[in-house]
């Protein structure tokens, strides 16, 4: 694929010119959003994104297309389950409503700063060592039985704690009035931190979890870093509005662990595939391709958007009848854990936030 610096400058241009735009609607008036605000970003979100991967199966040909909208949906799904962890970080630290928007736009680029990073070195091994499909593989689909595992316990993994959440519990100086994005304040002629910095260390340290499992499964559908790239822009943009657009809605999506679970353990295994066909290892097959053939792109596609569309059927279907509570940091009963006591609620999805964020509302409290 062969994509100019121009593509290039334009794709990053728009980037920068979306966020730029949120931060200054979230910035200027921080509130709560209406739903009539949230459908129309949501819309000219999924609108771009779909016009982006017109525009690439027009100008770069149709399988090209055909990856974007894969790798599209994949991180799209995968994004959609990063939103129940920012419930948890904005329901443990008692996040007010009207700066859950800061929070979250903050997160999202941290997300986006980080997978940047992660497509880089990515697309430097997988260049350089096709072994590296084989590592990328194993992860994903042992990333998968972890979900299945996870789901099955109806556990989310929030016993260990994080070792930065924690050194910023200790060792800073928390003060109990929220300021925006403010970090730091004086109080009493004394400088402490705000509430928020436990939040953003909290939203950092688990875009780097998010990050792991995701540009493999991304590297597993393309190798156009361009389109890896894209991919997890689109994905990104108006996940600050769906999160309040959904609410409650999330609560019902019971089987989405399920879901991820074999999207991911699909992709391992196509990475795997990928992997034998691209053959370089001495000690199998004298370094020579072990199969002839891969997935194609387009079957892809089809599983993913057929898995994506059973576990919203199968989960709407199980939680039919099943009232919510529309502001998203309520979690249900069925799905919180003492979260009076200083608990972190749990949610059926191993992509958990930051461990240690259950005690940290004890700091400002």
């Amino acid at each position: 694929m062969n994509v100019s610096t121009t593509e290039w400058a334009i794709t990053v241009f728009v980037t920068v010119g979306v966020i730029i735009v949120d931060l200054i609607i979230v910035s200027r008036r921080p509130h709560e959003p209406k739903t009539k605000e949230l459908v129309t970003f949501l819309s000219f979100y999924v609108g771009l994104a779909v016009a982006f991967g017109i525009w690439t199966t027009l100008y770069h040909g149709g399988s090209y297309g055909v990856q974007f909208f894969t790798g599209y949906l994949t991180e799209y799904s995968l994004s959609i389950d990063n939103l129940f962890v920012f419930i948890i970080i904005m329901s443990a630290l008692q996040v007010p409503k009207k700066y859950q928007q800061e929070a979250i736009m903050v997160g999202i680029i941290l997300a986006l700063v980080f997978r940047t990073i992660f497509i880089a070195v990515g697309y430097q091994l997988v260049s350089n060592f096709s072994w590296v499909f084989y590592i990328f593989g194993a992860f994903l689909i042992y990333t998968a039985y972890g979900l299945v595992k996870s789901y099955k316990a109806d556990d989310s993994g929030h016993d260990e704690e994080s070792a930065i959440l924690k050194f910023a519990r200790k060792r800073l100086n928390v003060g109990e009035e929220w300021h925006g994005l403010k970090l730091f304040v004086k109080e009493n002629g004394k400088r402490v931190a705000t509430p928020m910095l436990l939040v953003l260390v909290a939203l950092g340290a688990t875009d780097i979890m998010f990050a792991l499992d995701s540009i493999p499964a991304i590297f597993g559908i393309t190798q156009e870093p361009y389109l890896v790239f894209a991919a997890n822009v689109f994905a990104l943009m108006g996940l600050r509005q769906l999160y309040f657009l959904l609410g409650g809605l999330l609560q019902k999506l019971v089987y989405l662990s399920l879901g991820l679970s074999f999207i991911l353990a699909y992709i391992g295994v196509k990475l795997v595939i990928h992997a034998l066909h691209e053959n370089e290892l001495s000690f199998l097959n004298g370094g020579e391709p072990v199969i002839s053939w891969e997935i194609p792109s387009l079957l892809s596609l089809a599983v993913i958007i057929v898995t994506i569309a059973l576990t919203a059927v199968l989960s709407l279907r199980k939680t039919k009848g099943q009232e919510v509570d529309p502001d998203p940091t309520k979690v249900s009963a069925t799905q919180s854990s003492e979260t009076d006591a200083g608990g972190t609620p749990d949610v059926p999805s191993r992509r958990t936030a930051a461990p240690g964020v259950e005690d940290a509302d004890d700091t400002h409290r």
